[in-house]
């Protein structure tokens, strides 16, 4: 049931920069999705730069394909 996620995992900087949103706003949203144990992240070092890699466990995969197919239904 995971064929609407597109990516394995994306990295802070590239979920803010496709969001359009603050580090805050963006920190507020993953800490709450890791709260649901809907996504996982994974902290390491490119360059001596600290890079968080976030991804979605089953249950975040399962979560948003019934919250696209509710509202597909709505709009039906």
């Amino acid at each position: 049931m995971s064929a609407l996620v597109v990516n394995d995992y994306l990295d802070f900087n590239t979920l803010k920069e496709l969001l359009d949103v603050t580090d805050g706003n963006l920190a507020s949203h993953l800490r709450y999705l890791e709260n649901q144990h809907y996504i996982t992240f994974t902290k390491t070092f490119l360059d001596r730069k600290p890079n968080t890699r976030y991804q979605a466990t089953d249950a975040g995969k399962i979560a948003f394909e019934r919250h696209i197919r509710a509202i597909e239904k709505l709009l039906e």
